[in-house]
């Protein structure tokens, strides 16, 4: 609670515990990826990156939050005589809907947010049934512009999110640094 921007929040989550309502209720706000084993420093691709997140699904699952699944890596569709590529296709079945994954090893641009908002729209129009809530849409990234997703994205956006990731943990002197801060 200490690094909270809005401890009355936090207070009243501890007391009614969570409630899924929207997508932004099961997601966490920064993916750490420690367990992945990917040194920080050492240079990688998105390819590696989501071969590690393969080869530790169930880990990955977890740390995304409640009630994920996993359909599959690289799914193709062809639209308009090209083919696409979703990184990563989960299934929530607490909202019921499909969630798209898009992995990008550094900072989001505003063509990654264009291309992911092409992917919802065609799961929307030609993947999901009736049935099913609206599809979501996920960048998960080395750096996160606030700026360039709120730009971006119209006011009322709800289904397209961009989440930072972090390999490890700060350290114990960082985190000493981070509270003194405050």
């Amino acid at each position: 609670m200490s690094l909270s921007k809005n401890k009355t929040k936090v207070k009243q989550l501890a007391k009614r515990g969570q409630l899924v309502q929207k997508p932004e209720d099961i997601l966490k706000s920064t993916c750490l990826l420690e367990f992945l084993g990917l040194e920080s420093k050492a240079s990688y691709t998105e390819t590696d990156l989501e071969g590690a997140i393969i080869s530790k699904i169930e880990h990955f699952l977890v740390e995304m939050g409640k009630g994920f699944l996993f359909q599959g890596r690289q799914i193709r569709f062809t639209f308009d005589g090209d083919d696409f590529f979703v990184d990563l296709v989960l299934y929530n079945r607490l909202l019921q809907c499909f969630v798209l994954i898009d992995l990008k090893i550094g900072k989001i641009k505003h063509q990654d947010i264009g291309q992911m908002q092409m992917y919802v729209n065609y799961y929307d129009r030609y993947v999901k049934t009736k049935s099913e809530k609206p599809t979501i849409g996920i960048i998960i990234c080395k750096d996160k512009s606030d700026a360039v997703v709120e730009i971006t994205l119209p006011k009322d956006n709800k289904t397209i999110f961009a989440k930072e990731y972090k390999l490890y943990l700060p350290s114990k002197t960082e985190l000493m640094k981070l509270l003194s801060e405050k």
